[in-house]
């Protein structure tokens, strides 16, 4: 059985972009399927807190934040890698404007048209992460149409990416940009085709769609959450990498708190054990699962004293 767990739904645009990586690489892994909205009882006990979707779990160790799973995946299965040397620095420009420009008003417009077909509770959910009031229909459909423009802005900028006869958005072989450039075009069609139409016009994208869907999702089995939290709870943490912390980072060792510096800023509590230049973790307990130790990338994440 493969130690590669990922706790996902079927509708997040971010794991489909895990989903997508597994599939790439050929990996065998063990799907738990997770509530989309709060409470999330089974999830939160191996995190501390931290409830954004996806979360890849191997044993005692927790991995939070697209970013750095992909990285994990990429340790763990180096060939065919998701991250050519020559296409390294566009890949990443690429890769932070499709996540942080595109994805926010896509995520926006899509659901506020798509509000029929997604779970009752989703935006007041997403709201209380950011610490909004949960909207109405009415505003919802409201931040819809004011992010439709900005949307069809923007997915011109796609098209001619691979306008040059290009397979690939950062050059001549996949890399992580193209899984961060599909996955918000995904979201259009994710639940229903209602949206489909903002994607025909475009060729060139739809060739390059179905080369990344060819990956495939790699071999899934399901599992129950009991199960995951009984493997963490039976399981070692990985001894830490070295660290190489700056000079402002809280000492090795120390209790810390991590948490998201855009939104879902649930607290992550715990000891301080890695602090690199591309990742952070902490140690914690849990009555459920014992000692874990959860992952976070460097940049996204405030780490501060306790």
């Amino acid at each position: 059985m493969s130690d590669l767990i990922l706790h996902h739904y079927d509708f997040s645009n971010f794991a489909e972009k895990v989903r997508l990586a597994l599939g790439f690489k050929g990996l065998a892994w063990q799907s738990v399927i997770i509530p989309p909205i709060a409470p999330k009882p089974d999830l939160v006990p191996l995190t501390g807190g931290y409830r954004r979707t996806p979360v890849l779990q191997a044993g005692a160790d927790l991995y939070c934040d697209t970013r750095l799973i992909v990285r994990e995946l990429e340790r763990r299965a180096p060939s065919p890698t998701l991250f050519p040397p020559a296409q390294s620095a566009t890949a990443d420009a690429i890769a932070y404007w499709a996540e942080n420009r595109l994805m926010r008003p896509i995520t926006l417009y899509v659901s506020g048209m798509n509000l029929d077909h997604l779970p009752a509770g989703l935006q007041a959910d997403r709201s209380v992460m950011r610490g909004l009031p949960p909207p109405d229909e009415a505003t919802m459909r409201r931040a819809a149409l004011r992010n439709a423009p900005l949307v069809r802005a923007q997915i011109p900028a796609i098209e001619s990416m691979l306008s040059d006869g290009r397979e690939w958005i950062a050059g001549p072989a996949p890399c992580v940009a193209d899984l961060a450039v599909y996955h918000p075009l995904w979201f259009f069609t994710a639940r229903t085709d209602r949206l489909a139409h903002e994607l025909a016009p475009y060729p060139f994208i739809a060739a390059w769609m179905a080369r990344i869907r060819a990956f495939g999702h790699g071999v899934s089995t399901p599992m129950a959450p009991e199960r995951a939290l009984e493997i963490a709870r039976n399981a070692q943490p990985l001894a830490p990498e070295p660290s190489t912390p700056w000079p402002e980072d809280p000492p090795l060792g120390s209790d810390v708190r991590i948490r998201a510096d855009d939104y879902g800023r649930d607290v992550v509590n715990g000891e301080l054990v890695h602090a690199g230049t591309d990742e952070i973790a902490v140690r914690r307990k849990d009555p459920r699962v014992g000692t874990v130790v959860v992952h976070f990338p460097r940049l996204g994440y405030d780490l501060r004293a306790a």
